[in-house]
């Protein structure tokens, strides 16, 4: 009688197969989901596709494009290169204006502030460069007045 009592029952032994099947549950309950990875290699490739497609496409157009429009480019240059040149040389004219005039201004801003004695930027080595200047032009003058003197004792008469 106490065999035929459920809850004394021993739990039957797991065979060999059992183990291995649960291991196997897990790993497939832990795996993604097949149906969004498909979905984004349909996707990736429609969308590789269609712009594979129009790359060819505009390649095919440029290449017509050339094909079509060279002719009329050939005859037409003796307009375009002068008018190019023109363009140019008036575009270049302009920019070179206004670096001037930007550089005349930011000159004349600096020198209206140094002679206002507002101290701008690099005025400290203004006085320095006239010092030196004028140094130099002192030390010119004193060895021209030697370099003379030793002229006159080669040659008193010069």
């Amino acid at each position: 009688m106490a065999e035929s009592d459920p809850s004394q029952q021993r739990p039957a032994r797991p065979t060999c197969i059992a183990p291995a099947f649960t291991f196997l549950q897990k790993i497939l309950s832990h795996a993604p989901n097949t149906t969004p990875l498909l979905a984004f290699l349909f996707i990736f490739f429609v969308s590789a596709l269609t712009l594979l497609i129009l790359t060819a496409l505009a390649l095919s157009v440029t290449v017509l494009g050339f094909i079509l429009f060279t002719p009329l480019v050939l005859f037409t240059s003796p307009i375009w290169l002068p008018g190019c040149t023109l363009l140019f040389l008036t575009a270049a004219g302009f920019l070179l204006a206004c670096g001037f005039g930007g550089a005349v201004a930011a000159g004349s801003t600096w020198l209206f502030r140094y002679f206002w004695d507002m101290h701008p930027p690099g005025s400290n080595r203004v006085g320095s460069a006239r010092t030196r200047i004028y140094d130099t032009a002192s030390h010119v003058k004193d060895y021209v007045g030697y370099l003379q003197s030793k002229v006159r004792d080669v040659a008193p008469g010069a």
